[in-house]
């Protein structure tokens, strides 16, 4: 049957390839919250607010993008991938359109944080399920390149919203990019659609041993396993960190480093792209070196890049961009790793209910990160005391990992 599946009117194994690069083109739109601290600032002087306020539209666009992947998890099967990221895509168009009509920090929190993170979570696990679905035999791979449009987002749109922001205002800005976001979810999500039930490539068979090990869990008997809650914890430090940073890469770099505004836009473009490239490249490891030695190695990375950043000081730009690069891949990498180990250790026959479980752990990070960073800002008056927080619980992350991440075994 593998043989004489048609995908875009090629072989299934050619064709399918197709899903990966429509699911990283969505994933350039979904993505563009990782722009945010190219809006931070303009955001902060429009509604004129504090840096914590400031932080409030991008935590809870994060805490809703996690709460709706969960909800979006649990009816993909009925809806399918095709209609569900429809009603996403919309949303996001809707959520950014309205952020440009926003008179306070407050109807901002709703429009773009509520609105605009709702759908992007709702359309998020589409392409990534999607694509987990066609590629059996290189689950984390498909995956890691899918979401690294996620990660590469901000190299895009936030040169965009750089340029866009100064000339047309951010009003304007939040509406030119709904609009163009709504358009191209709209389109790209028509072509989404699983494969049959049981479908493989042709000529592949999976490792020896491999189905007579797999483990099929559902969301209750998956929380009960060591494997859930090592992966839970660890995905939770890995986000806190990662979307801290992200948050405040250009404000650390203007602040703390003494760079100028437009080469720590421009230094938030070359961070995006390492946080592209960390999604196949922790997703490739987890695949060969298995999910628990590749979280081992993404918290190892996250500690000595929070170390750096407790050492650094005006001038010293290349520490902050060795620092950052390392936050922005090693949080791409979760986006890998996550979705991947959900797959291995709990199987794909209710993979797109678990991973809304398991990506929770994205949203508690993001808040978590949002008021360490602006309390750290806001009480000590540095962005500095953020990274001594990131550096223990990465620690602790890494004794949690080896301990943790273990397949279940088979009952």
């Amino acid at each position: 049957m593998a043989g004489d599946t048609k995908v875009f009117g090629m072989p299934a194994e050619s064709g399918r390839w197709l899903f990966i690069v429509l699911g990283l083109i969505m994933n350039v739109c979904l993505g563009a919250v990782y722009a945010y601290s190219i809006f931070k600032g303009p955001v902060e002087k429009a509604f004129n607010v504090s840096a914590f306020q400031g932080n409030l539209p991008f935590m809870v666009f994060l805490a809703f993008f996690a709460v709706t992947m969960f909800v979006g998890g649990q009816i993909m099967e009925k809806l399918g991938p095709k209609k569900l990221s429809i009603i996403g895509g919309i949303i996001v168009g809707i959520g950014w359109v309205l952020s440009s009509f926003a008179t306070d920090i407050w109807l901002l929190v709703l429009t773009y944080g509520v609105i605009a993170g709702s759908g992007v979570g709702l359309a998020y696990g589409c392409p990534i399920a999607v694509g987990a679905r066609w590629f059996p035999d290189k689950k984390g791979l498909a995956v890691g390149l899918i979401v690294a449009g996620f990660g590469g987002s901000a190299l895009i749109t936030g040169k965009i919203a750089n340029a866009l922001i100064p000339s047309v205002g951010l009003s304007a800005t939040f509406l030119y990019f709904g609009i163009a976001f709504g358009i191209i979810l709209l389109i790209l999500s028509l072509s989404l659609a699983f494969p049959v039930a049981g479908w493989k490539p042709a000529g592949w068979t999976p490792p020896a041993g491999a189905a007579a090990a797999a483990v099929n869990l559902d969301v209750g008997q998956m929380v009960k396993t060591p494997a859930y809650w090592g992966l839970f914890l660890c995905f939770i430090i890995g986000s806190l960190a990662g979307l801290m940073v992200i948050g405040i890469s250009k404000p650390v770099g203007n602040e703390i480093i003494k760079i100028s505004g437009e080469t720590a836009a421009t230094l938030v473009g070359v961070f995006a792209c390492f946080n592209a490239l960390g999604r196949p490249v922790f997703g490739f490891l987890t695949d060969k070196i298995t999910p628990r030695y590749a979280a081992m190695l993404n918290l190892a990375i996250i500690l000595i890049t929070s170390i750096i950043m407790i050492i650094a000081k005006e001038g010293d730009t290349n520490l902050y961009v060795i620092s950052f690069i390392g936050f922005w891949m090693c949080l791409g990498g979760w986006l890998a790793i996550a979705p991947t180990s959900t797959a291995t250790f709990f199987g794909m026959t209710n993979y797109a209910r678990n991973y809304g479980v398991v990506f929770f752990a994205y949203g508690i990070g993001a808040i978590l990160g949002g008021i360490i960073s602006g309390q750290a800002k806001d009480v000590f008056g540095t962005y500095t005391f953020a990274f001594y927080p990131t550096a223990v619980m990465a620690a602790v992350g890494l004794c949690l990992a080896a301990l943790l991440m273990k397949p279940p075994k088979k009952a």
